[in-house]
């Protein structure tokens, strides 16, 4: 069965994220978004956990479901049926620790094939950190003793590097990370089965490194807010379940594991170097000519993740490894919308035109990937249509995003809109 799995988002316990993440409303979105698997996100902590165990309830191997007493269909402008998404357990861990004589920032997502696990993993951590600050919590520990715990609690966790190339919290991170796995792992490394790219890379950046050809790339939303669920993601062809998830990460089987949907890298908030109190946004050659620092006030420039590439990389631009997983980049479809309306994505022609299509079409992976350009027509306005379009294949400009600063898309020139919208209703 082919299905998208997001394996990675937050709760509302976690900082900086909206306080309408309920189990509930999840469930609803990634039927919106058309999302079969999705990470429930900051199990460790104590009110999210009690929260799971009572509106989920087993349902194939390792995964969960709302429980019947809690399905309430709520259509709030989409007809949504709560049955179908499945939540597998994760949580992410920031590691902060001293090793070789450095600072270091690693954020760890762990998947867990039971509330059993949960459990004894969240006994263990109770003892080294606060659990109940943050969905999120901030550990003194050792990625490598994260990694180790998560195993010796249960052989079946998988322990993935999160959002691998950001700048401050990551394994190849510019400000406090590695140069490579075993670097951070030492004889662990082996255990580690994938790299999550993160939203300011994308697969084919990967593939220029070498010492990741062992590893799966895995994508997902590191969501914090329902409607950015499934911004980035998987698409499995296995059964739905906790271990078949798992072996086809692992595996790397083509067969299995499709391929993952990716934002183009540039619209990602660290693709360029850069310092934003001065507006300053470079690319790896002009911050060589800075010698890394802002070229208005002195200081050094966050080095973003298309440098930190550069740097680490054994292989030209272009290089694709025998049996890479193949990727889709896209562009959320509120973001297509407002770009082919000329408005903000916050704006309700957009929330009106998005229902629209997702009640006519389906769910929005089936808009943006799957609609034929007759359904696109019918559905919606010539200009969202010509935009979708345009996004699938890659027509679009993006300003790149730097020091926390997310980058621009543009899909249309100025006023171009309009024409399109006209020539169409001659047409």
């Amino acid at each position: 069965m082919n299905f998208v799995a997001d394996l990675h988002i937050h709760s509302r316990f976690s900082r900086a994220t909206s306080k309408e993440i309920t189990v509930e409303n999840l469930a609803k979105w990634a039927q919106i978004k058309g999302i079969t698997v999705l990470g429930t996100g900051d199990f460790t902590h104590p009110g999210w956990l009690k929260e799971l165990k009572t509106e989920l309830e087993p349902a194939e191997p390792g995964l969960f479901k709302l429980k019947d007493k809690n399905r309430r269909l709520k259509d709030n402008g989409f007809a949504v049926d709560l049955s179908s998404p499945r939540f597998l357990l994760t949580t992410e861990i920031s590691c902060i620790y001293t090793k070789k004589n450095r600072v270091r920032k690693i954020h760890l997502l762990i998947l867990a094939p039971s509330f059993q696990s949960v459990e004894k993993i969240t006994a263990r951590l109770e003892w080294i950190g606060n659990l109940k600050a943050d969905g999120r919590p901030i550990l003194g520990l050792d990625a490598k003793e994260l990694l180790k715990i998560a195993l010796e609690t249960s052989p079946a966790c998988l322990v993935v590097p999160c959002h691998a190339w950001t700048p401050w919290f990551s394994i190849f991170g510019s400000k406090s990370g590695f140069d490579s796995i075993p670097d951070c792992f030492d004889e662990h490394f082996k255990y580690i089965y994938a790299i999550e790219t993160g939203l300011s890379s994308s697969p084919d950046m990967n593939w220029r490194l070498s010492g990741l050809d062992r590893v799966a790339l895995i994508s997902n939303s590191d969501s914090h807010s329902c409607q950015k669920i499934g911004r980035e993601a998987n698409v499995f062809n296995t059964e739905v379940s906790f271990p078949a998830i798992v072996e086809a990460i692992k595996s790397k089987d083509p067969q299995k594991f499709l391929s993952t949907v990716e934002f183009f890298p540039e619209e990602g908030k660290y693709h360029y170097d850069g310092h934003r109190l001065c507006n300053v946004s470079l690319s790896p050659q002009e911050t060589k000519k800075t010698a890394g620092l802002c070229p208005v006030c002195g200081k050094p420039l966050t080095i973003g993740v298309l440098s930190r590439v550069e740097e680490l990389a054994d292989r030209p631009i272009g290089f694709k490894p025998t049996g890479a997983i193949p990727f889709k980049s896209l562009v959320p479809l509120e973001e297509v919308i407002a770009e082919a309306l000329g408005v903000l994505p916050g704006a309700k022609q957009v929330s009106f035109e998005y229902q629209n299509l997702i009640k006519k079409v389906g769910n929005e992976f089936k808009v943006l990937l799957e609609a034929s350009e007759q359904e696109l027509n019918e559905a919606t306005l010539p200009e969202i249509a010509t935009a979708i379009k345009r996004v699938r294949e890659g027509q679009v400009a993006v300003e790149p995003g730097y020091d926390g600063v997310y980058g621009k898309v543009k899909i249309f020139g100025q006023g171009e809109q309009k024409a399109v919208s006209k020539q169409k209703t001659l047409f």
